[in-house]
């Protein structure tokens, strides 16, 4: 009787994992970085990725892609096999755009610029997303298809998982009644498995089939979208130079913030008009005081060892004109061992904040408003040079809230871009209301730790306000030193009856132009 045979144990079966990526533009640590960077700095882009991926999945793959299809100079696509098939429509999406005419034209604007590129991600993104609601792109059927896709992609996943835990278990010592229940269960898996296999490659192709008919018709309306962004992303580009040249903050802005503020300047035609008027009113304001960078008086209080040349004693500058005295003179440069005058100023006592008072009724609306935050703005420029703090009022009816915004509270009073844009977009409209804005602004002046401050109280409306009010606002004012000048908008009626009762001094303004406020850029 021939030896009986041993079984061999079956062949352990292979199961490659799906693969991880969703994204279909090959990209490096450095473009991942600087993505994530724009990503966390722009609450935007973040905003974006959000309502994107409620209705696709991979949108926020989708929108790495398109910043490294505009920002990278070599785009190299992955291969089909390598990339989540639930993430099919992004191809399609960014081959009709690398493949138009216009995408030459973008990139000329945005390769390896970071800002560009975050913006043009953005523009092109929203105008996807517009798409995708409107169902223009792809119909809701074809969305809920590709979630019902990814969806099949979690469960293979997740069988793969249990098979090989299976497999791992199979490895170990066990019972021959273990053994036999781990059998059957591996076999009850690996039917599960092909099964969810079988349903992920019929999905697919279903949806490719689907895809191909949608190809020419997805690509058309993004690059419809395209061109609109185009034009944008030249003039937001455009404006935001200008307005960052304008208002000047006093350090580099990242890339994410350059982002935000392309963003809002985008197709928002009165944030145009506002900068055109603060570069000529700060252009005019800047003659008037004949001086770029202000310094306060000073005077000599001693003698003291430094470095500063522009104090030295005279004795101490004519060792330069002899050789061997020239060479100790530039070590006890290096040492701060020369004798130099220490000055007292001004300066060390410091002077109060800056705050305006800016009506927001809805009678100043349309050019009125523009004029107005202009002059604001141009003092806030004039506050930053002075290193003065400046605080924004924004005020209308009795029953609306204060818009108060501290627009430079840095340690070096650098202006803060955001708050300037917020100051510039808000107008509640409504009434007119005096005595709030006021005590709001007697307020800032009380906490605040130097004295001499000024308020710039800007209207063209009328109102009442007690005559005890009245007579405490100017004993507080008697009391910290400051001056309020007023200036009254008067186009169109308006009375300067309420004004007199607590201002220093009242311009008049008839022509909204940077002539009328000449004085106040003055005497600040």
């Amino acid at each position: 009787m021939p030896p009986r045979r041993k079984k061999s144990p079956p062949p352990r079966r292979s199961l490659p994992p799906l693969p991880k990526n969703g994204c279909w533009i090959e990209s490096d640590s450095y473009d991942r970085h600087t993505y994530g960077r724009l990503r966390a700095e722009s609450p935007s882009l973040r905003e974006l990725e959000e309502g994107g991926g409620t209705l696709l999945p991979h949108f926020s793959s989708l929108l790495q892609d398109l910043f490294c299809l505009l920002f990278k100079s070599n785009t190299i696509f992955i291969r089909e096999e390598e990339v989540l098939p639930s993430a099919l429509f992004n191809r399609i999406l960014l081959a009709g755009l690398k493949e138009s005419s216009l995408y030459s034209i973008l990139r000329e604007l945005t390769l390896l610029d970071e800002a560009k590129a975050g913006l043009c991600t953005l523009l092109l993104g929203e105008g996807i997303l517009a798409l995708l609601k409107s169902e223009k792109a792809i119909t809701r059927r074809d969305m809920l298809d590709f979630w019902d896709l990814k969806k099949q992609e979690e469960i293979l996943e997740e069988k793969r998982e249990e098979f090989e835990e299976a497999e791992k278990l199979g490895q170990e010592e066990l019972s021959k009644e273990a053994k036999k229940n781990l059998e059957k269960a591996k076999e009850r898996i690996e039917g599960q498995l092909d099964g969810a296999e079988a349903r992920l490659r019929h999905k697919k192709a279903e949806l490719k089939e689907d895809l191909g008919r949608l190809q020419g018709q997805a690509a058309a309306r993004l690059q419809a979208e395209a061109i609109k962004v185009a034009k944008e992303l030249e003039d937001a580009a455009e404006e935001t130079e200008r307005w960052s040249l304008t208002l000047g903050t006093g350090y580099r802005s990242p890339a994410g913030r350059k982002l935000e503020l392309g963003k809002r300047l985008a197709g928002n035609e009165k944030l145009k008009k506002l900068v055109q008027m603060v570069g000529r009113m700060k252009f005019h304001a800047l003659a008037l005081r004949k001086k770029i960078f202000e310094r306060a008086t000073e005077e000599v209080l001693e003698v003291e060892r430094g470095d500063a040349v522009n104090r030295l004693l005279p004795h101490e500058l004519l060792t330069l004109h002899h050789p061997i005295l020239r060479r100790e003179f530039q070590r006890r440069f290096l040492d701060q061992e020369l004798l130099q005058y220490s000055l007292r100023g001004i300066e060390e006592k410091g002077k109060g904040p800056v705050v305006v008072c800016l009506d927001g009724s809805s009678s100043m609306a349309g050019e009125k408003e523009i004029w107005s935050k202009a002059v604001t703005l141009t003092l806030l420029e004039i506050a930053r040079r002075q290193r003065r703090p400046f605080r924004s009022i924004c005020f209308s009816s009795e029953d609306a809230p204060l818009q108060v915004l501290e627009m430079n509270p840095r340690e070096r009073y650098e202006v803060e871009m955001e708050k300037v844009m917020d100051l510039a977009e808000y107008f509640p409209g409504g009434g007119t209301d005096f005595k709030k804005p006021l005590e709001a602004a007697l307020e800032c002046l009380r906490q605040s730790r130097y004295k001499k401050g000024d308020i710039v109280f800007i209207t063209d409306g009328e109102c009442q306000v007690p005559p005890e009010w009245v007579e405490e606002f100017r004993k507080e004012k008697e009391r910290f030193g400051f001056s309020l000048f007023s200036i009254l908008i008067d186009v169109g009626p308006s009375s300067l009856g309420a004004l007199q009762e607590f201002s220093d001094r009242i311009t008049s303004v008839t022509q909204l132009t940077g002539e009328g406020v000449k004085d106040i850029f003055l005497r600040l």
